[in-house]
């Protein structure tokens, strides 16, 4: 099965309502294997089978419903047109391409219009595909905007527009209501039926036109939302008004709400003005990470070096970066050497010193000397698109939390017309009995009170802010599931070289117990090791700087055990006891000397030659600076902490006591770790992992919450549910905190969003509330919500003080 996975941006959803019906719609065609639309972001992420099911039917769906799709365009400068037939020839076969819904080639301008999903087909297929055609592509160095930016912007824009147009129209009715309100008599120009009419009329079908649309396609689909509401609402008062104005006598019916109807519509559309304006803070974090990228880069060309746009930049292209620049993508320094500011990825503000063969990567800033570099990551594989990758894909996911909300959202609307028509009855039955207009009035008020956008938007706004918060912070959430189960964890399992410790381990006593010299011994233990990735390997090697190595013929690593050379025609045997066994070697006389470094904290390794014990090697590895202070906080939060390793129990509690460490799980294999996160998850416990290693991704992926250290493997980061960017482990607590600080805004967010429909629609049902005080509540409702969410923003990550052992400014 050929999975794929593609995003939507999608224009005209108004509630939680309206999202649901697209999931639900989505989820009902072959091929979709998962389908998530979020409210506050208007986008849906799409997992289907691209056996099965095209990116264009998921858009058609998703059309079919009434909502528009979003499409990324680009402008592409085409060279080697020459007749309609080369235009027509490049508009094929882009517009086949996955992911692109409408290309436009003009040969007057040479140039190519795309619109596409960037989720689907990225910028450098479209020219590779210009290019295989036999043309010649460059993306246009016209400015090519911030599109999603520009969409919001655009929303804002429509909905002031509307605002400011009804509000002109319904400040002359809201004059006709305070004066009835007050008791003071309407000024005789404004008493006019007709004025009245003619004045609400644009209010209610141009301003209210989204309304109407938006319900059309909803009660087509068989569902209800928000619009429904408001439709219903605002067209029976506007309807009554029309035939009390007209037929009022005949049918014993007076008096006119035309201001009723366009207050209403004019409010709302203030609320969900205010409201786009509060939903597009809550991206804040994914526009400040764009920002950091570089726009054009210094690139070899012909001997020469040539500004390009960063798009052009190519895997192997040679970079020139001067003092001041930005890195444009990643890359290895092949000349020259530099201070670089990398505080956007380590939070760290001291610049590091890089020189040949180091990594540079892009969006850091080169501080003091100039240098080249070659490129190695570029466009949608650098370090900061995976980063905003993550972060977007995070802040478009649900929290299981969510589903609480959405099963509420899926039946609100159709509950609150049944309440409106039993309060009407109930009035004109029982209360009132054969008064139309307060029966109408009331079944007005209660339509127009309930606002499931509130419940909708509760979620997925505090979501975006904490996802958002934790990348400022160094903290990469990948998902609002993994934001909510952090603040669970009642147990955290800490893999020790790498992450407890900082993984560089040093040579600290050489014992040789043969014919060898101590000298002679580390020769042989550091050629055999010299073929070895271990980090303990490197130490040995490392100890051995200034010695020969001598010819390595074979080498075999045994994983969790050591390994086996063939050294100048010498068999080399390095490792623990268990491989000592398995090799029939006997060590015995020195396992009391053995234990005492052990006992010290010290890993010790086992070196036979021939079959013969000739020694063995002890190293240490360096606690990190703040583990100790950061385990202690921990402990503070009530986590049991457990340290994992593979290192005997001896070495390991030596290491866990020095750590404060309770629970210490050694001797562990690396295939085994997993199988140690489950056994404590059975125990009925939230556990955290984290760890750094390529041998630690099975447990990550195994943990409720795997923490990769940003410093380590690539495979530990893929496998991990957060990373840590900057390796700090302070960002653990960190990471814990801001989950609960979100979940409890969560919760702030659906308490009041239920609160106020609870006791809302009961008080607009017994005419306590007249409809537009009711609309006016509705309209703010969810600002409220958004507003609150908001407040996350002020979030500081309050274990910075954590950060290297010392207090952090």
């Amino acid at each position: 099965m050929k999975e794929k996975k593609s995003e939507k941006q999608i224009t005209g959803m108004s509630c939680a309502a309206c999202a649901l019906r697209i999931e639900e719609a989505l989820k009902g065609l072959d091929g979709i294997i998962d389908a998530n639309v979020n409210l506050a972001l208007e986008k849906a992420s799409v997992v289907y089978n691209k056996e099965q099911l095209s990116d264009k039917d998921i858009e058609k769906t998703i059309t079919d419903l009434g909502y528009g799709v979003v499409s990324k365009k680009i402008i592409i400068d085409v060279s080697g047109m020459s007749c309609a037939t080369c235009a027509s020839v490049i508009e094929d076969g882009l517009f086949k391409l996955d992911g692109v819904s409408k290309v436009s080639v003009n040969l007057a301008t040479n140039t190519a219009t795309v619109e596409y999903s960037s989720s689907e087909v990225a910028t450098n297929k479209l020219l590779e595909t210009i290019k295989d055609l036999g043309y010649e592509g460059k993306i246009s160095t016209e400015k090519q905007g911030d599109q999603e930016k520009g969409i919001k912007e655009q929303e804002i824009q429509k909905q002031k527009t509307r605002f400011l147009v009804s509000a002109a129209f319904s400040l002359p009715l809201m004059v006709i209501m305070v004066f009835h309100m007050t008791g003071l008599q309407v000024p005789e120009f404004l008493t006019s039926d007709l004025l009245q009419l003619i004045l609400a009329t644009p209010v209610q079908f141009w301003a209210g036109y989204q309304f109407y649309r938006d319900s059309y396609y909803a009660i087509k689909a068989k569902s209800a939302n928000m619009s429904v509401l408001v439709a219903l609402g605002t067209t029976s008062a506007y309807l009554y008004s029309v035939i009390s104005m007209i037929w009022g006598k005949e049918l014993g019916i007076s008096g006119v709400y035309f201001e009723t109807s366009a207050m209403i519509i004019t409010l709302i559309i203030l609320g969900k003005y205010f409201e786009a304006i509060a939903k597009g803070k809550t991206s804040e974090a994914i526009k400040k990470l764009m920002g950091l990228s570089a726009k054009t880069a210094w690139v070899q060309r012909d001997g020469n070096f040539v500004e390009l746009p960063t798009n052009e930049v190519e895997i192997g292209d040679i970079i020139l970066v001067r003092p001041g620049e930005k890195i444009p993508v990643d890359g290895v320094i092949i000349s020259g050497s530099s201070a670089i500011d990398e505080s956007m990825v380590t939070g760290e503000s001291l610049p590091v010193d890089k020189g040949v063969g180091d990594y540079v990567i892009g969006a850091t800033i080169n501080k003091l000397g100039s240098f080249t570099f070659k490129a190695t990551k570029v466009g949608e594989d650098t370090f900061l698109a995976q980063v905003i990758r993550i972060v977007e894909e995070a802040q478009g996911s649900k929290a299981p939390v969510q589903r609480f909300a959405d099963s509420v959202s899926a039946r609100f609307v159709p509950t609150v017309i049944i309440i409106a028509v039993a309060t009407f009855f109930m009035w004109i039955v029982f209360l009132e009995r054969g008064n139309f207009t307060t029966a109408l009035m009331n079944f007005i008020a209660v339509l127009v009170i309930a606002c499931p956008c509130a419940l909708g938007l509760a979620t997925p706004t505090s979501i975006m802010v904490g996802t958002g918060k934790g990348a400022e912070n160094g903290i990469l959430i990948k998902g609002g599931e993994y934001l909510e189960k952090t603040h669970k964890i009642n147990a955290l399992v800490m893999d020790k070289t790498g992450t407890l410790t900082k993984g560089e381990p040093e040579v600290t006593d050489i014992v040789s117990v043969g014919l060898l010299s101590e000298q002679e011994l580390l020769l042989y233990a550091a050629s055999a090791e010299s073929k070895s990735e271990h980090p303990l390997a490197s130490a040995i090697v490392k100890k051995a700087k200034g010695l020969e190595l001598k010819e390595v013929d074979t080498f075999q690593a045994i994983v969790g055990r050591g390994l086996s050379a063939k050294v100048d025609k010498k068999t080399v045997v390095i490792g623990n006891r268990l491989l000592m066994q398995e090799e029939s070697i006997d060590y015995s006389e020195y396992e009391m000397e053995i234990e005492s470094f052990e006992r010290q904290g010290k890993t010790v390794m086992l070196v036979a030659m021939d079959g013969a014990f000739s020694g063995f090697i002890a190293v240490a590895d360096t606690i990190k600076e703040n583990s100790k202070a950061v385990v202690a906080t921990l402990k503070e939060m009530d986590i049991q902490v457990y340290m994992i390793t593979g290192d005997n129990w001896r070495t390991a509690n030596a290491v866990a006591e020095k750590l404060g460490i309770d629970n210490v799980l050694a001797e562990v294999l690396p295939e085994h770790k997993a199988d140690e996160v489950l056994k404590l998850k059975e125990q009925g416990l939230v556990v955290g992992m984290a760890g750094d290693g390529i041998n630690d991704a099975p447990a990550l992926a195994t943990s409720d919450v795997g923490f990769a250290l940003g410093t380590g493997t690539d495979v530990a980061m893929e496998a991990a549910h957060i990373t840590l960017l900057n390796g700090d482990l302070a960002l653990i607590p960190a990471a814990i905190d801001l989950s609960h600080k979100t979940m409890k805004n969560i919760r702030e967010n659906l308490f009041w969003a239920l609160f106020y429909n609870s006791l809302g629609i009961p008080l607009a049902a017994f005419g306590l509330l007249s409809p537009v005080i009711a609309g006016a509540a509705m309209a703010f409702s969810s600002v409220s919500v958004v507003t609150n969410s908001l407040r996350l923003k002020r979030w500081q990550n309050p274990y910075g003080y954590l950060k290297g052992g010392k207090v952090v400014e």
